[in-house]
């Protein structure tokens, strides 16, 4: 079957083959396993159980992603808090090339810092800029749980729970 060329939208289709992109899913044990550190260990152990931790500079008060303990912003010392996993797309893309399309995206955090992270459980065409995301966690190749974000319509009306 042939698509129409009056309604076929260019920006939507997978360059490799000119179809509509697939939904984005989530895709457990297909993430690489983030580095292990002593500076990550609480992170992780947090994530296991569904929760998300931000740091937050104890000098200066903004928080800030990536974990460090040094703040980035006046090298004060930070201390963990647990964020809401609520955000909002500040920008994305979706890498149709790949053999499961994947959509990455910035994702501005309700508590301030912008993320790089992927957006998942959803259709490309339907995101857009400024649209509410909701963390869920996915399993890298170990287990371990990486942080992503699906739109809220798609999301559950519970948090992420924990990561079995």
């Amino acid at each position: 079957m042939t698509k129409n060329p009056s309604t076929r939208n260019p920006s939507t289709e997978n360059p490799s083959t000119g179809s509509s992109p697939a939904r984005i899913t989530l895709r457990d044990g297909d993430w690489p396993d983030p580095p292990a550190s002593p500076e990550s260990a609480a992170f992780v152990e947090a994530a296991r159980e569904g929760r998300f931790l931000l740091r937050r500079c104890t000098a200066c008060g903004k928080a800030h992603w990536y974990p460090r303990s040094s703040c980035p912003f006046c090298l004060g010392e930070t201390a963990w808090e647990e964020a809401s996993g609520e955000g909002t797309i500040y920008s994305y893309t979706m890498l149709a090339r790949e053999d499961s399309p994947r959509t990455i995206a910035y994702v501005t955090l309700a508590e301030g810092p912008t993320m790089l992270t992927s957006l998942v459980d959803c259709e490309a065409e339907s995101l857009a800029i400024g649209q509410p995301v909701r963390l869920v966690f996915a399993q890298s190749r170990n287990g371990t749980p990486v942080p992503c974000f699906r739109p809220v319509e798609a999301a559950e009306p519970s948090q992420a729970g924990p990561v079995p």
